[in-house]
């Protein structure tokens, strides 16, 4: 019977075969230890000498790392291990030796494992984190698909930035000039009007100069954009979404937990409702906290928004930031224009901004003057400009980044290894 470690439990005191990778060995006389991988988890294999030939013996004693096999063997309890299992082997069937693999079981440095990013991901704790990271895409489209929303997907290239800022890659779209995406906002604001709930996810780029243990230069988005839904209710089903995701990993991912030492009591705390402070308050926290220097109207920083969340054990939403640093799409506080209806999710545990989100202007007259004061005259910006002549309604929308997500729930220190090839400011091999 063929099947893959994941499927082993179905098999107690059973004789399977798997297609396997020797991740690491170890030996003893007259038994081999085999740590075995197949792509869907991890498992000993277990060659005694007394039950196997002569000929499968030596296989297993000399058998390099990293080389492939098919390997045979009855399936037994094992309650040492966290798997659970292990395969007392019969058989073993060498596909291909590799020679000389270059990431041994010793330490290495960072940029060596990254340019060996393509070999790194077959490792124990990599393998764990892009499993968490899988997890929480189907957890996404489990949630958004069950409330009612429909996928759009939002252009790549595009003729004009979603944000108004420079930080963009250009490239030239035949005889006019184009640029990769900063954000499919936008055009799901469009999407919303048509179909009234929709979510995109989909790879997003900043040509930001950025080193931070935050910032990728290519990152993935899932951006919900919603018609007839305010700025309050946003903030719920923000709320909702994201607790939806980690009870999603902690029920599912187990195992890859384990294995990243994660502290889980952490993430058992995450359910909505969360926490909220307000911008003006959160400058006076600040304040208090010795962040003298900072001013009302200035932009929060990695250290400041860190500092903010020391105050919470969960998410914080700081809501309602000045309309002078937040983007032009952005509804202002009734009474309060200097201010604008939007917030920012933080995660605990110093992992960051996770999501932005606002509720959008529908009225034509002041998107007009919005127009007018961030230059966004031309023909690039005259389909957005309509929504709102034709049927406008209140909308919101926000954007989850997933890499930042990812590495906040596996308790990764850097994004750089919650993608399997990350693009970073020095970086695009391999």
């Amino acid at each position: 019977m063929k099947t893959t470690i994941s499927q082993v439990p179905q098999y107690k005191e059973q004789t399977v075969t798997i297609g396997a990778w020797l991740n690491n060995k170890r030996s003893s006389g007259k038994i081999a230890f085999l740590q075995l991988r197949d792509g869907t988890g991890f498992m000993q294999g277990v060659v005694a000498k007394n039950d196997v030939s002569e000929e499968v013996f030596q296989l297993a004693k000399n058998m390099t790392q990293e080389s492939s096999m098919y390997i045979t063997g009855k399936i037994v309890e094992d309650k040492r291990s966290s798997f659970g299992y292990e395969m007392q082997v019969s058989g073993i069937e060498l596909i291909h030796e590799a020679v000389d693999y270059p990431i041994t079981p010793k330490e290495h440095g960072t940029e060596f494992l990254m340019d060996h990013r393509h070999l790194w991901l077959r490792s124990k704790r990599q393998h764990a984190i892009m499993k968490i990271r899988n997890e929480i895409i189907r957890a996404t489209y489990q949630f958004f698909n069950d409330n009612g929303y429909v996928k759009i997907d939002p252009p790549i290239l595009t003729g004009a930035s979603a944000e108004g800022t420079t930080e963009l890659f250009h490239t030239q779209y035949f005889d006019e000039e184009a640029y990769l995406s900063q954000s499919g906002q936008l055009y799901l604001e469009a999407a919303a009007m048509a179909f009234g709930k929709v979510f995109s996810f989909g790879p997003t780029f900043r040509a930001e100069k950025s080193k931070t243990r935050r910032h990728l230069i290519e990152f993935w988005m899932i951006e919900p954009e919603m018609a007839f839904v305010e700025h309050e209710e946003s903030l719920e089903i923000q709320e909702q979404y994201v607790s939806f995701v980690v009870q999603s990993v902690l029920e599912n991912c187990k195992l890859e937990l384990n294995v990243l030492e994660r502290d889980t009591s952490k993430l058992e705390k995450i359910k909505a409702p969360f926490p909220r402070i307000s911008y003006d308050d959160a400058i006076e926290l600040l304040k208090e906290k010795g962040f003298t220097d900072i001013e009302w109207g200035e932009d929060f920083g990695a250290p400041h928004e860190t500092a903010i969340a020391e105050n919470f054990d969960m998410p914080v939403f700081i809501t309602n930031y000045p309309a002078e640093i937040k983007a032009f799409y952005m509804k202002p506080v009734p009474g309060r224009p200097e201010v604008v209806l939007c917030a920012d999710l933080i995660a605990p545990e110093g992992y960051g901004e996770i999501i932005g989100g606002s509720e959008r202007i529908d009225d034509l007259a002041l998107m007009e003057e919005r127009y007018s004061q961030h230059n966004l005259e031309g023909e690039a910006y005259n389909w957005y400009l309509e929504l709102r002549k034709y049927g406008s309604v209140p909308h919101s929308g926000f954007g989850l980044g997933l890499e930042r997500t990812v590495a906040w729930l596996s308790g990764a220190e850097h994004v750089r290894e919650t993608i399997p090839f990350p693009r970073l400011l020095n970086r695009l091999y391999p």
